[in-house]
């Protein structure tokens, strides 16, 4: 099986060519066969124990292989893999370039140190004979979601996105709260008809180009970019990408599915999955049909813009209102998606790292936020406004987290949303619109008022009698989440990491940027 190989169907720029040894020469197949193989042998097993310790072994050998997959395209290269030795556009091609590699290890990262908290949070959360299964669809997940990232194929694209819908659903159904069925099953529902306008949409890119290879299809599609049928293609595909990524209006999924799954498929899911979906929209929006086809020939800066707005501000309306904490946050993720997508309105390099950094910033930001919740989970069985006055006292490094993580939400200076919301705000003064950038400071005010509401239970209320006999979560699910702290203030403080592999994945996207 050949590996590195070099190719003429170009993302932008020519792929890396190098021999190594045999392990290395696979690696971009290797983060997600690992996970794979992973599965069945916890089916096959049936044992809880062993299933987190496999679980474990796949996640953070995914993210060591990521790491190395990132290191070797960081000058700009890109690697082709041809499964089989098919050559593409043939066979299936596995492509990596600076904009996957930097998603594959924010996956791969998110899933290593979710995975850890597991332990405890599962065994509390998860009926006993059900962990192995858990495990499972956790690998399973994990593995749709980096091959969604890494292929170079449309249909293999969808393949690796039912994998990793079909788990999660099974993933958010393992609540012991009743209504985790009718979150999984509403999500089962939308995903679905996001799932089939995606399949039309490729089919439909097919039938005119007679390519599945996304790389040979690009080049194939200039020469049919105005017909109907390539609309059609665009149109289908945005609407069932937003689907999956929850863009209002059609996030109706999203707040039961947060709210109702165990703590850490709510953080997994929260951190990895809209972030994979946001991935997709923009590879086929920039590498696919090309920057013209969608944002000259047709309004759809505009749609996003007024799309993005929306979110932004009722999405953050509506968590205000909430009762459940974790559903607060869920509207929060909503709001937050559209701080994203309002980056990739703008179409112009600033606009686009404002909106690939603010996928990483956000994907540490609301995954410490949720693991943390998750402790609060444990020890109290709520996450409820009424039931967590005075919490602060008794579990204080939980408290401080979620208010640290919440800062990064509201775009403080010193967190990771700072970074994010500054780049935007460029973008919009770039662009010439100053009233955007009050938009997005105004906007940030709905977060202080929704953060605040957690700040005052926590700390300005006398626990009560059950409150007060609390603890602090254990160790192994307390260290996951601080770590995702620390890395919001980190990379708030020293935000040249992040900006420069945002930066180049936003000038791969976009060579010709304004």
């Amino acid at each position: 099986m050949r590996s590195w190989r070099r190719s003429n169907l170009p993302f932008s720029k020519p792929p890396i060519t190098r021999c190594n040894i045999l392990i290395s020469q696979n690696y971009p197949i290797l983060h997600v066969v690992v996970p794979l193989i992973a599965a069945p042998l916890m089916v096959l097993l049936r044992h809880g124990g062993f299933a987190w310790l496999l679980a474990a072994v796949a996640s953070w050998s995914s993210l060591a292989v990521s790491a190395a997959l990132l290191a070797e395209v960081a000058g700009g290269g890109v690697i082709s893999y041809a499964i089989g030795s098919w050559a593409p556009p043939w066979g299936i091609e596995y492509r990596i370039d600076s904009v996957n590699a930097f998603l594959l290890v924010l996956v791969s990262l998110i899933a290593s140190v979710v995975v850890i908290y597991c332990r405890e949070s599962v065994e509390a959360e998860v009926a006993p004979e059900q962990h192995y299964l858990f495990y499972t669809m956790y690998v399973l997940c994990l593995a749709g979601l980096l091959g969604i990232a890494a292929t170079g194929d449309g249909f293999n694209l969808f393949v690796f996105l039912e994998i990793s819908s079909l788990s999660s659903y099974v993933l958010i159904a393992l609540g012991r709260d009743r209504r985790a069925l009718v979150a999984s099953y509403q999500y089962l529902i939308m995903g679905t008809i996001g799932a089939t306008f995606i399949v039309i949409g490729v089919g439909l890119l097919f039938l005119m180009t007679g390519t599945l290879n996304l790389a040979d299809m690009a080049a194939r599609l200039r020469e049919v970019t105005d017909t109907r049928p390539i609309l059609a293609a665009l149109a289908f595909l945005t609407v069932g990408i937003s689907l999956k990524l929850a863009l209002f209006p059609l996030h109706l999924w999203l707040p039961n599915a947060y709210a109702y799954a165990p703590s850490a498929v709510t953080a997994f899911l929260a951190a990895t999955a809209t972030k994979v979906s946001l991935y997709v929209l923009l590879r086929f929006y920039y590498s696919v049909f090309g920057e013209s086809a969608v944002f000259i020939a047709h309004p759809t800066s505009d749609i996003l813009l007024v799309l993005s707005l929306a979110a932004m501000f009722i999405a953050s309306t509506v968590a205000i209102f909430q009762d459940n904490i974790k559903r607060l946050f869920a509207y929060s993720s909503v709001a937050q998606i559209g701080y994203i997508t309002l980056g990739v309105s703008f179409d112009s390099l600033t606009g686009l790292t404002a909106a690939i950094v603010h996928l990483f910033n956000h994907a540490l930001t609301k995954g410490a936020i949720f693991l943390l919740l998750g402790g609060i989970a444990l020890r109290l069985g709520a996450v409820r406004f009424q039931d967590i006055g005075g919490i602060a006292r008794v579990m204080p490094l939980t408290s401080f987290g979620i208010v640290l993580a919440g800062l990064s939400l509201i775009g403080v200076p010193g967190t990771v949303g700072f970074v994010s919301k500054w780049y935007l705000v460029l973008a919009a003064i770039e662009s010439g619109a100053w009233w955007l950038a009050l938009l997005i400071v105004l906007s940030s005010l709905l977060a202080v008022i929704y953060v605040w509401r957690f700040v005052e239970a926590a700390y300005f209320q006398v626990p009560s009698a059950s409150v007060s006999r609390l603890r602090e979560a254990p160790l192994s699910m307390l260290v996951p989440a601080w770590l995702m702290v620390a890395a919001c203030l980190y990379f708030g403080l020293d935000a040249s990491l992040t900006l420069s592999g945002a930066s180049q994945a936003a000038a791969e996207l976009l060579p010709g940027s304004r």
